[in-house]
């Protein structure tokens, strides 16, 4: 006779087993129609999942994120049914979830082609609208190999064959189509006709290894319905728009070459842009106190191995070799800084002591996940080390969270998502440090009332941490900021100060970062405004252009006056129609377009096109100039 204990603490009680369907039919037909799976302690399980004991059970709907994966993966299930009905001699492998959607590879002697994809969704779409009933049996190793050779399906067996013979398997049958699977699954294909679209075509070698042979990959992506599905597909077009790469070409920005892979060719127009956002980030440090250093490029191993980043990023760390000595290419910053620290007898007068240094960093990033200006291999920090008493670490956070917050709304970003990890497993440092580190991070939260989740077992094994997350304007998530408290580095390397009893103790070192890397945060902002820069960050800001030769003269003194006063702007003096010139610079996506005809020339003024192609009239000189500080100064977005 098992008794339920629900979620909300209620609890329901059968008189004899009872599966997890017939719980959520119990509660109510709404809850039944809409199950996916239960949840038993941490495990996943089907509705068909006979209950015979007492069990804790959440139902999992499509609203749960595990709800959505069990779509996702019955849908790479309902994916081989339909290619195993349209194209019988198709062998199937592996169809795992993938972040968005889910994969299936197929091994067939024909290559598919986009093509396909239709006859294959509306295959789809007809199984899903026949609401097959999704069934699990079980078999023992041997009698599945000898089940999945009778059927075909040699890869299959290949996969049970590794595995132990003692353990029994879990299968899936949909229809005439049954595939090895853990499960759980949806309880039919009808919980799968909400909304799915295959995405694109991939090679991949059969079980990773390029001695293999080649097989098939099918993209596809699935959503519990269509509004979603269709809000998703918007994204994708959206980033496409955005992506950095294409945009970095169109406007001049930057690009890579081969001959160094994952480093940046910044061309002036990329170059403008990285340097506002340098220089904004250390005005803003100068005003909080921080202290600018700078370190360098290539330590002797030694140092490396002492601070324990020799053993943890290993072969990440380029290297080079003089005079029978070993040298590192600095992976990051930290080290260095503790150095500079050492220089002289610290007192705790002198703490907290905020060191920032824009910091080149390189670290030999696997070419494989190298990827415009958001993966390189060559980057530089926005990296600051502040070292603290235990009892200043609280202030120092909430100080950096303040900082943090007014660097991302100048850039345009509102909302920010929040992490604190707390202790893993393997660590350093006492538990009466970590409490103190941890309560320190939560109150410095809780205080300012913002919303964070936590993130258990995940800090660094010398220090919990806070994660800050960018949302952008097409809902994407990029994380940038962060704040690591840090026992262990300091006493490594020797950091010291005499505190008020005149004993030598360690300082806490908090480790952060705002953007993170200069370089990936620059291609977030590109794709942030899909290279429609806010004026203060815009590589040109205006640009003066002439209608005939005759206001030639007084283009090129505009365009002068303009920078003399301090805004980057350039004229156009070619002989090409007057269309042609705002066309072409339209494209550029200036902030502004300044027009001189004879009018203008005559009254002193310039005829103003934002950008969006927004006429704003004629303008004295004097009154753009305003307009052009008033921009820059308020970071107009």
């Amino acid at each position: 006779m098992p008794l339920i204990t629900l979620p909300d603490g209620s609890q329901r009680s059968f008189d004899q087993a009872v599966t997890v369907f017939d719980v959520a039919s119990d509660i109510g037909p709404g809850l039944a129609k809409a199950a996916l799976a239960g949840k038993i302690g941490d495990q996943l399980v089907d509705t068909s999942y006979l209950i015979e004991e007492d069990v804790s059970l959440s139902l999992i709907t499509s609203r749960d994120e595990e709800g959505v994966e069990i779509i996702r993966h019955s849908t790479a299930h309902l994916l081989a049914q339909a290619v195993k009905e349209i194209f019988p001699e198709t062998q199937i492998t592996i169809g795992p979830v993938v972040e968005n959607g889910f994969y299936y590879d197929f091994a067939r002697d024909e290559k598919f082609t986009p093509d396909d994809f239709k006859i294959i969704e509306k295959k789809m779409a007809e199984l899903a609208k026949q609401n097959i009933k999704i069934e699990r049996s079980e078999m023992g190793r041997d009698e599945a190999v000898a089940f999945f050779e009778e059927q075909g399906e040699a890869y299959k067996a290949e996969i049970i064959r590794d595995i132990p013979a003692d353990q029994t398997l879990s299968l899936y049958r949909q229809g005439d189509f049954i595939d090895l699977c853990r499960g759980p699954h949806a309880p039919s294909t009808g919980h799968l006709k909400g909304g799915f679209k295959l995405m694109k075509l991939a090679g991949a070698y059969w079980r990773g290894d390029s001695s293999n042979e080649m097989l098939q990959r099918i993209y596809g992506t699935a959503f519990p319905d269509k509004k979603q599905l269709k809000q998703y597909l918007h994204r994708l077009e959206e980033a496409e728009k955005r992506d950095h790469r294409k945009i970095g070409k169109k406007l001049d920005l930057f690009h890579s070459q081969e001959e160094a892979p994952g480093m940046v060719f910044w061309h002036s127009k990329g170059w403008s842009i990285y340097r506002e956002v340098e220089e904004y980030v250390r005005e803003k440090l100068r005003h909080h106190g921080y202290q600018e250093v700078h370190t360098p490029q290539v330590i002797d191993r030694v140092l490396w191995e002492k601070s324990g980043h020799w053993d943890k990023f290993g072969d990440m760390i380029f290297t080079t070799h003089s005079e029978n000595r070993d040298y590192a290419i600095k992976p990051m910053n930290c080290p260095g800084h503790v150095q500079i620290y050492n220089q002289g007898l610290r007192s705790y007068r002198d703490l907290p002591l905020r060191m920032a240094e824009f910091g080149s960093c390189h670290r030999n990033e696997p070419s494989g996940t190298l990827h415009g200006l958001m993966r390189v291999r060559n980057f530089t920090q926005d990296d600051a080390h502040i070292f603290c008493t235990e009892d200043q670490i609280q202030s120092e956070v909430a100080a950096f969270m303040d900082l943090l917050f007014e660097v991302y709304e100048d850039f345009g970003f509102k909302e920010v998502l929040i992490k604190l990890s707390t202790r893993p497993e393997k660590r350093v440092g006492s538990d009466k440090v970590w409490d103190q580190a941890e309560q320190a991070l939560e109150t410095a939260l809780n205080t300012k009332g913002l919303d964070w989740e936590l993130q258990p077992g995940e800090g660094a094994f010398y220090g919990p941490k806070i994660e800050f997350s960018l949302k952008d304007c097409i809902g994407r998530v990029w994380q940038c900021g962060t704040i690591q408290v840090d026992f262990s580095m300091p006493g490594r390397l020797d950091a010291t100060y005499i505190d008020e009893h005149g004993e030598k103790k360690s300082p806490v070192m908090l480790h952060r970062a705002i953007l993170g890397s200069l370089e990936r945060f620059v291609g977030i902002l590109i794709e942030e405004y899909a290279g429609s820069m806010p004026v203060w960050l815009s590589p040109l800001q205006a640009v003066v252009v002439n209608i005939t030769d005759h206001q030639r003269e007084t283009a090129e003194n505009v365009a002068k006056q303009l920078n003399n006063a301090g805004f980057r702007v350039e004229s156009d003096l070619r002989n090409e129609k007057i269309g042609l010139k705002i066309r072409e610079h339209s494209m550029q996506r200036l902030p502004y377009i300044l027009v001189i005809g004879d009018r203008e020339m005559k009254e002193g003024a310039v005829a103003v096109r934002a950008r969006g192609g927004e006429d704003l009239g004629t303008l004295s000189i004097e009154a753009f100039i305003e307009r052009l500080r008033e921009d820059v100064e308020r970071r107009k977005q």
